[in-house]
């Protein structure tokens, strides 16, 4: 698992970005693959998973 801070996040869209806790990379996040909802600045670890147009982070769930 990667963790991570929710840079942005549009619930009326249905997307944003999770930045990756060990680097300056940045992983596109679908409401499909929330497993609790999120907002911006959370704390998140997830899975990442081959997508169309590159990586998704997927199975995201908050963490304390």
């Amino acid at each position: 698992m990667q963790t991570g801070v929710v840079k942005f996040f549009n619930y009326t869209k249905g997307f944003g970005f999770i930045q990756h806790s060990d680097s300056n990379t940045e992983t596109f996040v679908h409401v499909s693959g929330l497993i609790d909802e999120i907002k911006e600045n959370d704390q998140v670890e997830f899975d990442l998973e081959k997508g169309k147009k590159g990586m998704n982070a997927v199975n995201v769930k908050v963490i304390q």
